[in-house]
């Protein structure tokens, strides 16, 4: 019977209730006032006397986040040299849902772009407080919220606050440029001069430009200190006076107009008199000047936003002091508010709408709005929307659009207030119907992105509803050139060198948008290569889709590797000066393949009409029939190249693919093989779209009757078709990219005949360019988005998307970003992620454009953290998101490459002494025993209290020279070691993984045989035993391994090491190839945890430069291993191997990574080894925070030491001192079960996460009842018993004669209890023993032992 719920109650049942209800009642209590007291403590109440450092800023702006998520977004743009995040707040209504809809003018304001010049910072955050705290209550600010998308970043310099005194007015205690130096106020692009600025120095422009390009602000305010002024453009001039030359806008009127605005509403600044002690007789007119008048600054921030951004920027000097006492700044607060809010309210004047195609409504992005008179132009936005800011007057305005007649109105009548609205619609050459203009008499915001576009009675062009404008009435209709692109003119079949000539050519010409790269080697060793078009090559930005070209996958099929050559030519030789290549190029990462059979190709002959010579590759397999395949095995094994292409497809985030073939005119789209069944994909009316794309600006293919001649009963409906529907294709290529991964794919096949002749080469190209960009604009369709995690923003990974109505669904990125194409209607979209609540919302895919779509989940049971423990989890989520650890490597100071050279045992050991001596506080070397020839094998230990013992900090062993014949690994974890000591205090992000990680560093295990290698020995094995000549690799057996041989000294040691627990995460450095290989060693045993092992071992390859693309291209060895992870029993096969034991008996994941081909490179190969792992290094430093960790504890708060945790009913790992446990696992949903002794189980499923911190309470119960309550039964049971037996005794004795009786019942018994003894004293010395030291587990020695007796 259970305790809980069943039976009658025990006695006493009403005093237990009572008692119950009562601790419950005062439970609830105590948790109402701690919820209280939490809720008080973070709702810390302004008191403007303190100025707030980076951990306080982050954690206040955070807290504002999640007080006011309705109005309130915080993200980051960009991180400093240090590491530091560059938040924004963002604020408006529905600051997530209404994500990047039109309608909303975006404002934004800068401070503390001089680390020093301080005020602006807190005033920049009290001003979102102000906002924050009276939306829905003040009526100006709740409709500055609702009617403007405003930004506000507090600091842009936050490396340099850090180093800032406060107090120091003149500046001279440092802290003004960032952690490289840099002034940020001159490193920005400028229309005179060529700052020559390395980006990697200034982490914080290359971030800011990025986010002033992609978020068109319409109007901004940049907050400095040093005096009090407002100053506008230009901050300098062509002849670069030192002061005194007026450099004048063209919009001079306007900025004048709009520093008047900030300075009137000061009081010091309109006097015009500062009054600043470094130049008390500085004076401005009215508070403003013009910024090169005042003194000439190149590169600086304002300018750059007004030739640039769209955007008109003034900078505002808000104090005389920099960095005043905190005690003043309530009075700037106070001196500067009305002046933040009036400024902001000018981002409402001039002129606003929309430009439109006439025909079709779709808006026209990048159109050009120009104002006669003033020489300066700006851009529509994405949905066609503009905001051009314009004194009351009369002016001329146009639109034009590339490919569109152009519009003019005349006598456009701009009044004071808020900002007319004036919508164009444009008409190509040639169509019916003239261009349109309309102006609402109602000014409200649009509300959504299909504004209307219906004429007003009341226009003030004199039109009437509806009446087109004429040449004499209205706009003038003037028509312009068009731009005529530059086509290819070299047209030729291009053999292997040839080709790779010309990618190379290509990439070095065009570097700023051109990189080509391999993603694998044929059978024949040809490189696969790539060339990757983008405005920022080599990085995935976010937002942007990623697309792919790929060609000449039957070797014989040429015209589409021809056709992607001169596609690379057209889109390099047109970007700049073409609005569609260059419009293209800014918004798609385009990779173009041109040949993944390279080997076919060679094989292959011109003038080949249907054949198959080279249509195979070199092992004559089909690569189209070589993809898994939905319904069935593939019989032939998987090819290098569909292993390589595999890989490359999964690690980018593909959004739409084409495969170029031969030998019809044709689109094919999924499924090819339909096992029989219905071959339509779920997404068949987005494949129908995307296919249709390019047939229709092909008219041969578009026709339907590609072959006659040869194929003459060959039709296809408007030139598509249903792969399956054609013939069957089982393991294609186009049906594993929509199943597998986010990419759709369709097949093109490109003309009748397969190798035609080079001189028809310029007819497939005429025929098939205009497709070619049309299919690459697909891309550019249906929703794409982001999901965030809705506490701290940050995207999560592997989130599902769905759409109720279509049964197929994509995934998000590592960031999460996720793209999904779809054809024009509304749609439910749903967002789910493990551990997280789903969110449903509805959208609108329109014609043209892609939807925005982002999604803020909330988790399931939020883990609650302190401020710190949050702030660490966003920091390690930042380090793992796309760029989080390329900026960490960046950011870091490391030794000169010409310290990196081989050390021999004496020289390790004082540099490792040297490192204690120099960074004592936060590192100790241990000795953890000696080699066969008396040398030590060192451990160091980096951590911020190295000497004491932290349960709760993961702890991670990096372990090198296991083989002594492989010493690079030795090399690297010495520079690591050196790495993180010279950077602890100086980086951020490297000191704040140093206090919360125990790093155990052992460079070398195998002291002896390194000094027997030798260098530039690549396959020696001269050092890769110890002295003992025993491979230490295969020395590592427990106690129930029957291994009786005495293990070597350094095994020994290690051993020691790892079965004192504790550890979380082990990684150790080989050589020989270039991969990495997870547990285990042993050929049959089966690896309960491979996930997880397998994705530490994919993360260490994928942050690797060469190692995640699975071919180590060493001479010894030319397999492909995908993704560069292989499970150790495949690379090498043995026992006894130090990952097993790590993983067996010290409870530890360990993965071996094989650093470079060569065994012992020369040296001067080592400073490349280390830029190819440092990052992986580090990735290792940040994964060791993830997985699940907790502590167990009974129900009265006291730790449980030795629990069990099972983890997916496999894994186990025990709780340390503490009661903590840390366990790393894959992402996904794990279930976690805690077993101890004395307590009942504990069953539960959880999701792995970063940083992630559960408590497992167990329950201090015994048969479902406290503990307590079932030892006093059992006791006063007993006592009842006992004392009913000494009654009953005491009744039988008063009745008998003992004696009588006794001497009775030892004559009764006697012949019996002799026998027993006689059996008992016959058992032999065998069965004695044999019982005596029986057990469960079998031992040779104890059966040799047996049989001897």
């Amino acid at each position: 019977m259970s305790g809980r719920g069943e039976g009658p109650p025990p006695r006493g049942g009403p005093l237990w209730g009572l008692l119950c209800v009562a601790v419950l009642l005062l439970l609830s209590v105590c948790e109402a006032k701690a919820a209280a007291a939490a809720e008080a403590a973070d709702a810390v109440v302004e008191t403007y006397d303190r100025y707030y450092h980076y951990e306080e800023l982050s954690a206040r702006l955070h807290f504002l986040a999640r007080k006011y998520p309705h109005v309130a977004n915080l993200s980051s743009v960009g991180r400093s040299v240090e590491g530091r995040e560059l938040w924004v707040m963002r604020i408006t209504e529905n600051p997530g849902a209404a994500a990047e809809l039109p309608g909303k003018p975006k404002f934004k304001y800068v401070g503390n772009m001089h680390g020093d010049e301080t005020v602006s910072r807190q005033v920049l955050v009290y001003l979102a407080e102000h906002l924050l705290d009276r939306y829905g209550e003040d009526a100006r600010v709740t409709r500055l919220v609702r009617t403007t998308d405003i930004y506000i970043m507090p600091s842009m310099n936050p490396d340099g606050f850090e180093r800032s005194a406060e107090g120091d007015c003149a500046g001279r205690a440092g802290g003004r440029e960032n952690a490289r130096n840099r002034d940020l106020n001159r490193s920005f692009p400028d229309q005179f001069d060529a700052i020559d600025v390395p980006l990697e120095d200034i982490p914080e422009v290359e971030a800011v430009m990025r986010w002033i390009l992609e978020k068109r602000f319409v109007l901004s305010g940049n907050l400095h200190g040093g005096t009090v002024v407002a100053s506008y453009p230009f901050d300098d001039s062509a002849g670069h006076a030192p002061q005194g030359q007026y450099s004048r806008a063209a919009d001079d009127d306007l900025f004048v107009y709009l520093a008047r605005t900030y300075a009137d509403h000061n009081p010091i600044m309109r006097t015009g008199k500062p009054n600043c002690p470094e130049d008390p007789s500085e004076t401005f007119e009215h508070g403003i000047t013009n910024g090169a008048r005042w003194y000439d600054v190149s590169g600086g921030m304002q300018d750059f936003n007004y030739l640039k951004g769209n955007c008109l920027e003034i900078t505002m000097e808000l104090s005389c002091c920099k960095y005043p006492k905190a005690s003043k700044l309530r009075s700037e607060w106070d001196n500067n508010r009305e002046s933040l809010l009036a400024y902001m309210e000018k981002v409402h004047i001039g002129v606003r709408g929309y430009v439109k195609d006439a025909k079709n409504g779709t808006a026209l992005p990048d159109a050009l709005i120009s104002v006669e008179g003033i020489s300066h132009n700006l851009t529509t936005g994405q949905f066609g929307d503009y905001y051009r800011l314009l004194l009351p007057g009369t002016y001329n305005i146009t639109a034009r659009a590339q490919g569109y007649v152009p519009v003019t109105v005349q006598g456009m009548q701009v009044v004071e207030g808020k900002a007319i609205e004036l919508n164009f619609t444009l008409t190509v050459p040639g169509e019916d119907g003239l261009s349109n203009i309309t102006t609402p008499t109602s000014n409200a915001s649009p509300t959504n992105s299909t504004p209307t576009t219906s004429a007003s009675p009341n226009t003030t062009t004199g039109l009437e509803t509806g009446q087109a404008p004429t040449a004499t009435e209205g706009p003038n209709v003037t028509a312009e050139p068009e731009h005529v692109p530059i086509q290819p003119q070299d047209f030729r079949h291009h053999h292997y060198s040839d080709m790779e000539l010309f990618l190379l050519r290509y990439s070095t010409d065009y570097p700023a948008i051109a990189r080509h790269y391999s993603v694998g080697k044929s059978v024949e060793n040809r490189e696969l290569y790539v060339m990757e078009i983008s405005d920022n090559p080599g990085v995935h930005e976010q937002g942007e889709p990623e697309f792919k070209y790929v060609a000449n996958m039957h070797g014989n099929e040429v015209v589409g590797r021809e056709l992607l050559l001169n596609l690379i030519e057209y889109l390099c030789r047109n970007y700049g000066t073409d609005p569609e290549v260059t419009q293209l190029v800014n918004d798609t990462r385009i990779h173009i393949m041109p040949s993944m059979n390279p080997d076919g190709y060679e094989m292959a002959q011109e003038g080949d009409v249907k054949g198959y010579v080279g249509r195979n590759n070199s092992n004559n397999i089909d690569l189209n029939r070589n993809f898994p395949d939905r319904f069935g095995s593939i019989a032939e094994p998987r090819q290098p190249e569909t292993i390589a292409v595999m890989n490359w497809i999964k690690s980018h985030p593909f959004v739409l693919s084409a495969n170029l073939h031969g030998g019809s005119l044709v689109v094919n789209y999924p499924y090819d093989n339909n096992g029989g069944s219905n071959s339509t994909s779920p997404d068949d009316s987005v494949f129908k779209m995307v296919s249709l794309a390019y047939s229709r600006a092909n008219p041969v293919m578009h026709k339907g009757h590609p072959c006659e001649e040869l194929y003459p009963n060959e039709y296809f409906k408007e030139g598509i078709t249903n792969g399956a529907q054609w013939y069957s294709v089982p393991g294609g290529m186009q049906d594993w990219n929509y199943v597998n991964t986010n990419c759709f794919e369709v097949t093109i096949e490109l003309g009748c005949v397969k190798y035609p002749p080079a001189k028809e080469l310029p007819v497939y190209w005429e025929q098939n360019r205009r497709s070619l960009l049309e299919f690459i604009h697909q891309v550019h369709r249906g929703v794409k988005g982001m999901v965030m995690d809705s506490k701290d923003g940050t995207g999560i990974p592997n989130a599902t998307i769905s759409i109720k109505e279509v049964n197929h669904t994509v995934t998000t990125s590592k960031d999460g970003e996720y793209w999904r194409l779809l054809v024009p209607k509304t749609y439910t979209l749903t967002a789910s992620a493990r551990g997280y609540t789903p969110v449903t919302v509805y959208a609108t895919v329109l014609p043209e454009g892609v939807e925005k779509v982002d999604f803020r989940l909330t988790r399931v049971r939020p883990a609650v953290m302190d401020p710190l423990e949050e702030d660490f989890h966003a920091f390690i989520k930042g380090l793992s998101s796309e760029r989080g650890l390329d900026q960490l490597v960046q950011s870091i100071a490391t030794t000169k490459s010409s310290s990196l050279r081989y050390r021999r045992y004496k020289e390790l050991s004082e540099f490792l002494r040297g490192l204690t001596l120099n960074f004592p506080n936060i590192t100790h070397l241990h000795s953890l025993g000696q080699s066969w020839e008396v040398r030590t094998i060192w451990a160091l230990e980096i951590s911020n209290k190295p000497e004491e013992s932290e349960p709760d900090k993961p702890k991670i062993r990096f372990v090198g020279g296991i083989h002594g014949n492989a010493p690079v690994g030795t090399e690297l974890l010495l520079e690591f070691a050196a790495t993180l000591c010279l950077n602890y205090g100086k980086n951020p992000a490297i000191t704040k993984l140093i206090n919360r990680t125990r790093i155990i560093i052992l460079p070398s295990i195998n002291p002896d045989g390194r000094e027997l290698a030798q260098e530039k020995q690549c396959t020696s094995t001269e050092g890769l035993t110890n002295a003992h000549h025993k491979d230490l690799d295969t020395d590592f057996f427990g106690n129930a391994s029957k291994h009786f041989t005495k293990p070597q000294p350094e095994t020994q040691a290690v051993m020691g090491l790892i079965l004192q627990k504790g550890f979380t995460l082990s990684v150790a450095l080989d050589g020989g190839s270039v991969l990495v290989t997870y547990p285990y060693n042993k050929p049959v045993q089966p690896v309960e945890n491979e996930d997880t092992l397998k994705y530490l071992a994919s993360v260490y390859a994928n942050n690797h430069p060469k190692m995640h693309q699975g071919h180590a291209g060493c001479p010894n060895n030319q397999v492909n291993y995908p993704g560069g992870v292989l499970r150790a029993a495949e690379w090498h096969s043995h026992l006894g191997s130090m990952k097993d034991f790590s993983v067996d008996f010290g409870h530890c994941p360990e993965i071996t990574v094989y650093t470079s081909c060569c065994l012992f490179p020369a040296a001067d190969q080592l400073p490349t080894l280390w830029a190819e792992n440092r990052k992986s290094l580090f990735s290792m430093l940040v994964e060791v925070h993830k997985g699940i960790r907790g502590i167990v504890k009974d129900r009265s708060g006291k730790p449980i030491i030795g629990a069990m945790i099972i983890l997916n009913r496999g894994v186990k790992v025990f709780t340390g001192e503490g009661g903590y446990f840390h366990a790393l696992l894959a992402p996904g949903s794990h279930s976690i079960e805690a077993l101890a002794e004395g307590y009942q189980q504990h069953l539960d499923q959880h999701h792995s996460a970063s940083s992630i911190i559960i408590e497992l309470e167990m329950d201090n119960h015994l048969f479902g009842l406290p503990r307590e309550f079932v030892v006093a039964t059992a006791a006063a049971s007993m006592t009842a018993l006992i004392i009913t037996a000494c009654i009953i005794w005491c009744v039988c004795a008063a009745k008998s004669d003992p004696q009588k009786d006794g001497f009775h019942r030892l004559r009764q018994h006697r012949d019996d209890y002799e026998e027993e003894i006689r059996l008992a004293s016959m058992g032999s010395k065998k069965s004695l023993l044999g019982h005596e030291f029986q057990d469960e587990s079998e031992s040779e020695e104890e059966t040799l032992y047996a049989n001897k007796l």
